[in-house]
């Protein structure tokens, strides 16, 4: 599975998402693309070109939506970034923008057990250490 995003300055993109991804990306097939593998088999390419109009949004889980929405917030400048809960979701969840308009989220699970169980799943059931 591939998703990808469009930034209209590649060099500018590939900065901000690594620093929204914490590291540089795996592959860098040719120039103005790059690809992070999030998951084996799963990739995010951010290509240079016109940005989609009103797509997404990709959510990324993490460990710590509050300590994450922090370090955005300061690091990468996101000023609309607001966590939203539902009692009957088990997860909580945010959605923001880069630069360019592409739409993004994190999101947490509410419990270690829901997580774990869900890791579970994608991972076909393997033996998961949270």
């Amino acid at each position: 599975m591939t998703v990808q995003v469009r930034v209209t300055d590649i060099k500018d993109g590939q900065a901000w998402y690594e620093t929204l991804l914490r590291r540089a990306p795996d592959c860098v097939p040719h120039e103005g693309f790059v690809e992070w593998e999030l998951l084996p088999g799963c990739w995010l390419q951010v290509a240079e070109g016109t940005p989609a109009v009103v797509c997404g949004p990709l959510r990324l889980g993490v460990n710590d939506l509050d300590e994450e929405r922090e370090r955005i917030v300061q690091k990468l400048q996101v000023e609309h970034f607001e966590i939203h809960s539902r009692t009957e979701v088990t997860v909580r969840w945010a959605t923001f923008a880069d630069p360019w308009g592409n739409r993004l989220g994190l999101f947490e699970y509410h419990s270690e057990a829901d997580k774990t169980e869900r890791i579970r799943t994608v991972l076909g059931n393997r033996n998961v250490n949270s």
